[in-house]
């Protein structure tokens, strides 16, 4: 049996292989679509990855309508974020706007912190204009922006899911006590980053 699921894990893979070529390649003439490049931009820096977790996290802590409504304006402002990098619209403080994220969002994870959901959604959606920005003002002139940047929105989309996952399996006890803990060290990385 193990070797029959190895195989097949095998052909998955080689086959995801395949579809990552296609999704970068140049095909039927159309420009650069760069979904990869995209994709691959929110996970390649740690900065990124511990505030789209902590977004998950937090709205996991929250519940209700949060639970939702918190990630989707991340990702929806993000994408705003991402028009002003991509056209070179001024934002002062991007390095600054993300590094204070990862602190204060894992300081609201490690407080558990019970914001009204409107200014959740606030706190949350400035936050992303400083992501969306690096995201949009780092891509390539020859990627197509729609691609690209269903890639960053998607990979954030992603990060978000799986703090949110963490975030419910541990809504009690040790568990709940190990997320805060993990909001502390979070914060701690921002602080680290601030400090840079």
């Amino acid at each position: 049996m193990r070797h029959v699921l190895s195989g097949k894990c095998g052909l998955l893979a080689l086959g995801l292989l395949g579809v990552g070529g296609a999704a970068q390649a140049h095909t039927l003439g159309l420009p650069h679509m760069d979904f990869a490049t995209g994709f691959g931009h929110p996970l390649g820096g740690l900065d990124h990855v511990l505030a789209m977790v902590a977004v998950g996290l937090w709205a996991a802590q929250l519940g209700g309508r949060a639970l939702w409504r918190v990630p989707l304006t991340f990702v929806l402002t993000m994408a705003v974020g991402g028009l002003f990098g991509l056209f070179g619209i001024p934002l002062p403080m991007v390095e600054s706007g993300i590094a204070g994220s990862v602190l204060i969002l894992g300081v609201l994870v490690a407080l558990a912190s019970r914001l009204p959901l409107a200014a959740s959604m606030t706190l949350v959606g400035v936050f992303a204009l400083f992501h969306g920005y690096a995201h949009g003002a780092e891509m390539a002139a020859e990627s197509s922006a729609l691609w690209y940047s269903s890639g960053f929105m998607l990979a954030t989309a992603l990060l978000h899911g799986a703090g949110i996952g963490i975030g419910l399996a541990a809504r009690s006890g040790a568990s709940a006590r190990l997320v805060r803990l993990g909001g502390a060290a979070i914060a701690a990385s921002g602080v680290l980053l601030l400090a840079g």
